[in-house]
C-alpha cells in the first residue's frame, strides 16, 4: 500500500485480490534481503531496457544485440518503419486499430468469420454428443457452456477515446512517458467500479487469438485474419482449414483442463465430474508423449507438458473445422482446384498457416518457455493423427505421417 501511495493516487479500496500470492511474497523476500543500491541499478536497468525503443541508437542497438541476436539469433533489426509501426500498436493499439480494420477487414469479412464461428460450434456440439469418454452430466454442462460462449471478431464494439492524451512528433520518449502515465491514470479511476465486459486487452491488429475463460469468449482481432490464415473470397476450404481450425483451437480451450475449471458465466467453478477429468487426462497423457518425441534445433526435444493445452487444442480444432467444412461448404461436391480435392486443400490452409523461418536459438527459446509446440509439429502433429489426412493423401499405412498409436481428445 506505501508503494501505491508514493504514486500520488491513494487508493479508496481496503482490499487487494493477489492472484499469486506466493510471487508477492517472494518479491518481499527479495527486496527485504537486497541493498538499496543494487535494488536502484536494477530498476534503472528496467527503465532504460522499457524505454530502449524511443531512446538514441545506442540503446537500440545495445538491446537488440542481446534480446534479439543473443538470445533469438535474430540478425537484423527490421525496418524501422516497421518498428514505428509496432511501437504504435502497443501504444494507441485501438486509434491505429480503427485505421486498420477500415483497409482491411470489410463487413464481408466479419460475416464469413461468424459463419465459420457458427458451423465449427455445431461441430463440437455434435463431436461431444458423440464422446464416448464423457458422461451425460458433464456432457450437458458442456453444451450449455457452448451456446454460451461470446465471439468477439475483428474489433471491440465501442472504441477507445484518447482525447485525453497528449502526443507531440519530435519527443518519442516524451510520448511513451505521457501514454504509460494515461494508461495508469485510466486504470485507477476503474478501481471499485464494475468489470467492462466489453473491453478488448489487445489491439485490433494483433497477430494472435484467444480464449478467455473469464468471460467465456473467443476473440479474434482482425490482424490475424489476413492472409495466410483468412482471406476474403477465398476457397474456403483454405478459410476452414486455417482461420477454421484457429476457431476451433480457441473453442475447445474453454472445454479443457483450463476451461473446465470455469462454467458458463466465467465464474471459478470446476462443472467436471471427477470421473470425465481422469478419462480426459488419460487421452491428453497420448498427446504429452508425442509431442515430447519432437526434436528442435537437432538437440532439444519438446516439452510435451508444457505444450499440452495448446497441442490438445490444434488437434481438436483441425479435427472441428474438417468436421464443420464438410457439413457446410463441403456438403456439396466441391471441384478440384490446381489438382487438390477440397479436403486436401484444407489440410493445405493449416500449413501454410504456420509457414515461418526460425532460427536454431528462437527455437530453442521457444521449447523451453512457450506453451505453443514449433509450427513444424503444429503442422504434421495433429495432421498425422488423422484417418482422414491419410485418406485424402492416399498416404500408405507405414508413412511417416500416419501415426500408429493416433492420439485423440475431442
Amino acid at each position: 500500500m506505501a508503494a501505491l501511495r508514493h504514486l500520488g493516487r491513494p487508493p479508496t479500496f481496503e482490499r487487494l485480490n493477489v492472484a499469486s500470492p506466493e510471487y508477492i511474497r517472494q518479491v518481499n523476500r527479495v527486496v527485504v534481503g537486497t541493498p538499496l543500491g543494487d535494488i536502484k541499478s536494477y530498476l534503472r536497468w528496467h527503465l532504460v531496457h522499457g524505454a530502449a525503443a524511443v531512446l538514441p541508437k545506442a540503446f537500440v542497438d545495445a538491446d537488440f544485440d542481446f534480446f534479439s541476436r543473443t538470445l533469438l539469433g535474430q540478425q537484423q533489426q527490421p525496418p524501422l518503419w516497421r518498428r514505428c509501426v509496432t511501437r504504435t500498436d502497443e501504444q494507441l493499439g485501438e486509434a491505429l486499430g480503427q485505421a486498420f480494420v477500415a483497409e482491411t477487414f470489410g463487413p464481408q469479412a466479419k460475416q464469413d468469420m461468424l459463419r465459420m464461428v457458427k458451423d465449427i460450434k455445431a461441430a463440437l456440439a455434435r463431436d461431444i454428443n458423440g464422446l464416448d469418454w464423457m458422461s451425460e452430466a458433464t456432457k450437458n454442462a458442456a453444451r450449455e457452456k457452448l451456446s454460451a460462449v461470446e465471439d468477439r471478431i475483428g474489433y471491440p464494439d465501442r472504441w477507445r477515446d484518447y482525447s485525453a492524451l497528449h502526443t507531440a512528433p519530435d519527443d518519442a520518449f516524451g510520448n511513451l512517458l505521457r501514454v504509460r502515465e494515461w494508461a495508469n491514470a485510466r486504470d485507477w479511476v476503474r478501481i471499485d467500479r464494475p468489470t467492462d465486459r466489453t473491453e478488448w486487452p489487445v489491439t485490433p491488429a494483433t497477430v494472435n487469438s484467444y480464449y478467455r475463460a473469464d468471460r467465456n469468449s473467443i476473440n479474434f482481432p482482425a490482424g490475424i485474419l489476413q492472409a495466410p490464415f483468412y482471406q476474403t473470397g477465398r476457397d474456403e476450404a483454405l478459410n476452414y482449414g486455417s482461420a477454421g481450425a484457429l476457431i476451433g483451437h480457441e473453442i475447445t480451450h474453454g472445454f479443457d483442463g483450463q476451461g473446465g475449471k470455469f462454467d458458463t458465466q466465467g465464474n471459478v467453478r470446476n462443472w467436471w465430474t471427477a470421473e470425465d477429468g481422469k478419462a480426459f487426462e488419460a487421452r491428453t497423457s497420448c498427446l504429452a508423449n508425442q509431442y515430447s518425441d519432437y526434436v528442435v534445433a537437432g538437440d532439444t526435444h519438446i516439452n510435451g507438458q508444457l505444450t499440452l493445452g495448446e497441442n490438445t487444442a490444434d488437434n481438436g480444432g483441425l479435427r472441428l473445422a474438417l468436421m464443420a467444412y464438410l457439413a457446410g461448404p463441403g456438403a456439396t461436391a466441391q471441384p478440384r482446384v490446381d489438382g487438390f480435392t477440397p479436403e486436401q486443400r484444407l489440410f493445405l490452409g493449416w500449413a501454410q498457416g504456420w509457414c515461418e523461418n526460425a532460427r536454431p536459438e528462437a527455437e530453442r527459446v521457444k521449447a523451453a518457455i512457450n506453451p505453443h509446440s514449433s509450427n513444424r509439429y503444429r503442422v504434421n502433429g495433429p495432421s498425422s493423427n488423422m484417418p482422414e489426412f491419410q485418406k485424402a493423401f492416399s498416404c500408405r499405412a507405414d508413412a511417416a505421417m500416419v501415426r500408429q498409436n493416433a492420439c485423440r481428445v475431442w
